[in-house]
C-alpha cells in the first residue's frame, strides 16, 4: 500500500456508517410488532408504524427535546438507551424519563390499533430493547476497508449519542474498537455534530490541520454539514440513493466504503 500524504487522517461516523443501525432497529421494531400481532391480532405493520408516531410524539414533547438534538439522540435510541453515564444533568432526567417514555409508547401504539393494555405494553418495551441489543449489524465492508487504512493513516470515530448508549453499541462489536487512534462520542464532549467545536477537537486530538483531514458519514445534517463549516474534506456514503440537501455539498460522494481508500490515496495492492 501506499499513501498519499495530503490526507493524514479519517475520522468516521459510527451508526449507518461502520455499523447499520437503521437495520438493527428495523428489525427489532418487526420483531416486536410481530409478537404484539400474534398476542393480540393486530396488524403488525400498522402498529409499528404507530409506535414509531407515538415514540416521536413523545419525545418531542420532553423538556430534554433540545438536548438530545444537540447531542444528537434519536427517538429510537431512547426507547433502549439507559442514560446511566454522562456528567450533564440532562442525563440525569433523561435517565428518570426513560422507563416511562417506553412504556408509553407501546401503550399508545397499543391504543392506536384499539388495545387498552399496560402489562403488554411493558412487556413489549422491554423487548424491543432486548432485540435490540442482540443485533449489532456491521455492514459487510466496514472491517475491510477499516484493515486497509490502518497504520496509514490516524483514524478517529465520532459519534452523536448518549455515552452509555454509544458505548453498549461498541461493546457490541469489540474488533472494531481497536481501529481507532481515538473515540469522540458528543454526550461525553457536551456537543454534538454538527457543531465546528466537535470537529475541532477532534483534528485536534489527530494533530492535523483540517485539510488534512476526511471527514466519512451518512448524515448530511451532521457529518457534511459539519465537515463543511470546519473546512474538512466530506465524504458522504449515499447507500441508498438518497437525494442531496439543498446547500449541503459534499466533497466527495460514495455508495460503498470500499470506495473510501481511492479518496485516502491508498492503492490496495
Amino acid at each position: 500500500m501506499t499513501v498519499n500524504n495530503e490526507v493524514k487522517a479519517v475520522i468516521f461516523d459510527l451508526d449507518d456508517t461502520l455499523l447499520w443501525d437503521e437495520r438493527s432497529i428495523r428489525e427489532s421494531f418487526a420483531a416486536v410488532a410481530e409478537e404484539a400481532a400474534r398476542r393480540t391480532g393486530i396488524d403488525a405493520q400498522a402498529f409499528e408504524e404507530a409506535v414509531r408516531g407515538r415514540a416521536r410524539e413523545l419525545y418531542a414533547g420532553y423538556d430534554t427535546y433540545p438536548f438530545t438534538q444537540m447531542i444528537g439522540i434519536n427517538p429510537f435510541e431512547g426507547l433502549w438507551a439507559n442514560f446511566d453515564k454522562g456528567e450533564q444533568p440532562e442525563f440525569r432526567k433523561l435517565q428518570e424519563i426513560a422507563p416511562a417514555y417506553r412504556k408509553e409508547a407501546w401503550r399508545l401504539g397499543l391504543a392506536d390499533l384499539g388495545i387498552e393494555d399496560e402489562a403488554l405494553a411493558l412487556e413489549l418495551s422491554d423487548r424491543f430493547a432486548a432485540e435490540r441489543r442482540s443485533r449489532p449489524h456491521v455492514y459487510e465492508e466496514t472491517y475491510e476497508v477499516l484493515d486497509a487504512l490502518k497504520g496509514e493513516v490516524k483514524l478517529l470515530l465520532l459519534t452523536n449519542g448518549c455515552p452509555s448508549l454509544q458505548q453498549e453499541k461498541l461493546d457490541g462489536v469489540p474488533q472494531l474498537v481497536p481501529y481507532f487512534d481515538h473515540i469522540v462520542i458528543s454526550g461525553t464532549f457536551g456537543k454534538g455534530k454538527p457543531d465546528p467545536a466537535i470537529f475541532r477537537h477532534a483534528l485536534s486530538l489527530l494533530g492535523v490541520e483540517p485539510e488534512e483531514a476526511l471527514m466519512v458519514g451518512d448524515k448530511q445534517s451532521t457529518d457534511i454539514r459539519g465537515a463543511l463549516d470546519t473546512g474538512i474534506p466530506s465524504v458522504w456514503i449515499n447507500r441508498g440513493g438518497r437525494p442531496p440537501h439543498s446547500g449541503i455539498v459534499p466533497v466527495h460522494q460514495i455508495e460503498s466504503l470500499r470506495d473510501l481508500p481511492q479518496l485516502a490515496g491508498i492503492r490496495v495492492s
